[in-house]
């Protein structure tokens, strides 16, 4: 199967929300009109750092999507890439869309001049695990902090 991948269009929302529905459900948070209106407004603001981009199959249906930033590495004294969200939907996993949208990724960071993109998952998230094992070495020795204020 091949795929197109490019950034999401004002015309895409009726595509990209089921999508970010499946992502959403996936983790166990409930999902909205006034969240995902909000986010699909951050997509759409170019003065935003979030940005996003939808991979289509043959027949032209969006099957997957990305949502990414610049993200500044102190230590490096550049900008890398962070990869905040993916998915596929489920019928289109295993065909090549995730990979087309890698594909992507790969594109923007040379574009952008990002050294490197980084992302997180959960460590129940094995499909995605694997799929992410193969364009890396594993999951780095970091470990994900996050501070809850009340």
């Amino acid at each position: 199967m091949t795929y197109s991948t490019g950034f999401v269009t004002e015309g895409d929302k009726a595509e990209w929300r089921p999508l970010f529905d499946g992502y959403a459900d996936f983790y166990g948070v409930p999902m909205n009109d006034t969240i995902a209106d909000t986010v699909w407004g951050w997509l759409l603001d170019p003065s935003h750092v979030l940005e996003g981009m939808l991979t289509r199959d043959e027949s032209g249906k969006a099957v997957g999507f990305v949502h990414v930033r610049a993200c500044p590495r102190p230590l490096g004294g550049c900008e890398i890439g962070f990869l905040d969200d993916m998915f596929v939907d489920p019928e289109a996993r295993g065909s090549g869309a995730a990979d087309a949208l890698f594909a992507a990724l790969e594109e923007l960071a040379e574009a952008r001049g990002w050294p490197a993109i980084r992302w997180i998952t959960q460590h129940y998230n094995e499909r995605g695990r694997a799929f992410y094992d193969r364009y890396t070495e594993g999951p780095s020795d970091f470990i994900m902090y996050q501070w809850k204020q009340t």
